[in-house]
């Protein structure tokens, strides 16, 4: 038997961010059956599994023709760990996995390609783990030490020096992860040793964690992606 690519969209039925935000309206949709299509249009994924506690969820979710794994209350309060979910769906769906694809549905500003092109590159490269993200281009950040003093953390403020000349840094957007099922239930991490980055356009960066970000999110994909999703 082949060994398959499952996507795994964990979607918990508590959140004090934004109540019920996985079947919150989003773009005239349940905000989770943005991901749950994305994945299931793309050919190289196996299987669309949500993982859930709510019975709301859960309903949404079937009518959008994703599989359903059943999470256990002990792992779906506010201190889960979605490493948890993962190990957990891992057992549910079988031995036959050849690599497990983490979709957020927080995430929902994806290209119709990028799931695909993701594997792609994941599978080409023979990374253990990928996660997509983007560059950040002229982000200079700061932390305060301990004693309350600013410090510059990716480059001297004594040294600014050009832009040009600074080193490229990724940001981890949280969108798409892909693993190879052992780094899930020998290590209970996501990623490896040997990771790749999936690129993507710096506006898919952002996620629904709070109800201020909702509006703008809407705006982002109506700007960028309607036509594409015949919205």
């Amino acid at each position: 038997m082949s060994e398959r690519i499952i996507a795994v969209i964990p979607a918990r039925g508590g959140s004090k961010g934004i109540p019920g935000k996985n079947i919150k309206d989003f773009c005239r949709k349940p905000l989770i059956a943005w991901t749950i299509e994305q994945a299931k249009s793309t050919s190289a994924i196996d299987n669309v599994y949500v993982s859930s506690d709510s019975s709301e969820i859960i309903q949404i979710a079937e009518s959008y023709g994703a599989e359903i794994i059943r999470r256990p209350n002990n792992i779906s309060g506010d201190t889960a760990t979605t490493e948890s979910a993962l190990a957990h769906a891992l057992v549910e769906v079988g031995p036959d996995i050849g690599a497990v694809m983490l979709l957020q549905p927080t995430s929902p500003l994806r290209k119709p390609d990028d799931l695909a092109k993701s594997i792609e590159l994941f599978q080409s490269s023979n990374f253990d783990s990928l996660f997509s993200g983007a560059e950040l281009q002229d982000f200079l950040i700061w932390k305060k030490s301990k004693s309350g003093a600013l410090e510059s953390i990716n480059y001297d403020h004594k040294n600014r020096g050009r832009r040009q000349e600074r080193e490229v840094e990724f940001v981890e957007n949280g969108s798409i992860y892909i693993s190879k099922p052992e780094l899930i239930t020998t290590s209970d991490n996501r990623l490896g040793e040997n990771i790749g980055v999936y690129l993507m356009d710096f506006w898919q960066s952002f996620e629904l964690d709070d109800i201020e970000e909702w509006d703008f999110l809407e705006v982002l994909y109506r700007h960028y992606l309607a036509d594409a999703d015949g919205l």
